[in-house]
């Protein structure tokens, strides 16, 4: 009886365990060009499952968790402005109660870079929120690294 009990166990949790995986519906990936011995700039972008987004840069108090990025500090390198990105679709949510800057299927952002060295890693984080009509999953962080050379 101990075993069948034991093995009817280990069953649901298996099964919940399946059921209960965690959905990922934003892709990142990460590039760069450099412009010329002392400018590059880095591209991040998002590839978004059918049916879900990510909000923009600026979302306004009170709404979602807007897409921010950190960069890592480095004496290689300085940030030439800020993340640049095409302009967000908007939507009126009932949950925030308020229109809502937001990217669907693809966007990539964009950041100048001073060079200080001929050869630099440049890292950093992106922190971002992913919605469908039915569900925001929790704020996640998407950490990256690229090599200009």
């Amino acid at each position: 009886m101990k075993k069948v009990s034991l093995i009817l166990a280990a069953v649901i949790i298996t099964i919940t365990g399946a059921v209960a995986q965690i959905h990922n519906p934003v892709k990142w990936s990460v590039a760069s060009k450099k412009l010329n011995n002392s400018e590059a700039v880095v591209f991040i972008k998002a590839t978004i499952e059918q049916g879900w987004h990510i909000y923009g840069l600026n979302v306004p108090e009170g709404g979602p968790i807007s897409t921010s990025f950190q960069f890592t500090p480095s004496k290689d390198f300085a940030l030439n402005g800020k993340v640049a990105a095409p302009a967000p679709q908007s939507k009126f949510e009932k949950e925030f109660k308020m229109n809502v800057p937001y990217y669907a299927k693809e966007v990539t952002f964009q950041q100048k870079v001073k060079l200080n060295k001929n050869q630099t890693s440049v890292k950093g984080t992106v922190e971002f929120m992913a919605c469908d009509k039915s569900q925001c999953l929790p704020p996640d962080e998407y950490a990256f690294t690229v090599t200009i050379k």
